[in-house]
């Protein structure tokens, strides 16, 4: 039977979910973390390797040149040297899709909590200052009703679309931009240039790879194009947003409030510019992270693992197929 080695599985199964669908198909052995310096002593001669953020460089698949597959679990997989995989007859897979209706609802977790600062207020209210209150009700924060605001989405695959969908549920108007995919028209709905979208919206939400071409994509100069108290959300790639400019554009003012669920390092070992930034929500990544959508992400993986061995490899992103 084929060796399979899971690099580190914590991620995606901390314990509530079974690797059951992927072990039964090899001699299974999963770690849940595996530090750089492991990752070729670990794979050893294991055919099928899984990983969520270990890297695979050029160098591991040197190293290890009994690889045959690489599954990717995750839908972004810059963290495997592509070129090298294909070099080396190696076929790489990812996980497209399985995330969408919860990076959808979670994106409007966090633009909610920048309208209503509910995490907050609750914390005031266990601190006692409700009960100490001579009026029925207070606010710390001014209360944002979202009907009526135009939301800027840039990106519109499947998870921008799942968030335009909430957001016209919201009566909000959208305005959505993509290279790939052309918005529907309609009458809360339509295609806009990023231009347009910067000088246009009210709450702007990232939903784009981390390419070249989109890296530092919110930066001084796009923030000065925006509205005054502009709300921003990412859920994307922390690489999308220049973190120094941001803070600057959060200090004066000129952005109202950011939601992150992404930053340029992660985890942040360094810090980051954003962590004392006024009106700044930082999640730890993640909004991809609902039970129900990392069960759905595990069928997947097993799914590919099956294709591939059946000679029929499916989410193919690299190598033979």
């Amino acid at each position: 039977m084929s060796r399979i080695v899971v690099l580190d599985g914590y991620a995606e199964n901390p314990g509530d979910l079974s690797w059951e669908a992927v072990a039964g198909q090899g001699t299974f052995t999963v770690y849940d973390r595996t530090a750089p310096e492991e990752v070729a002593a670990r794979i050893g001669d294991a055919e099928i390797v899984l990983t969520n953020k270990t890297p695979l460089t050029a160098e591991v698949f040197q190293s290890c040149p009994s690889i045959r597959y690489v599954g990717v679990l995750a839908t972004g997989y810059n963290i495997v040297d592509v070129t090298a995989a294909t070099a080396c007859g190696v076929t790489v897979t990812n996980i497209p899709s399985y995330g969408t209706a919860a990076v959808a609802q979670f994106t409007f977790a966090l633009l909610l909590e920048l309208c209503h600062q509910a995490g907050r207020h609750s914390d005031t209210v266990h601190g006692g200052r409700w009960s100490a209150s001579p009026d029925f009700c207070y606010w710390d924060f001014p209360q944002v009703l979202l009907e009526g605001q135009t939301l800027g989405i840039v990106g519109y695959g499947r998870i921008g679309q799942a968030v335009a969908r909430l957001a016209l549920a919201f009566g909000m108007q959208v305005l959505a931009y993509s290279p790939q995919h052309a918005a529907c028209p309609g009458s809360s709905l339509r295609p806009a240039g990023l231009e347009e979208i910067f000088a246009q919206s009210d709450v702007i939400s990232l939903h784009c790879p981390l390419t070249p071409e989109t890296a530092g994509l919110i930066n001084t100069r796009s923030i000065a194009q925006m509205k005054d108290g502009v709300f921003l959300v990412n859920t994307a790639r922390g690489g999308l947003i220049v973190e120094e400019d941001l803070r600057a554009g959060l200090l004066s003012g000129k952005v109202g409030g950011a939601a992150l669920d992404v930053l340029a390092e992660e985890p942040p070992r360094q810090g980051s510019p954003l962590f004392n930034a006024p009106n700044c929500i930082i999640t730890p990544h993640i909004a991809w992270a609902a039970k129900a959508a990392r069960s759905r992400l595990m069928e997947i993986a097993a799914e590919n693992l099956t294709a591939w061995r059946q000679g029929h490899p499916q989410n193919v992103v690299s190598g033979p197929r």
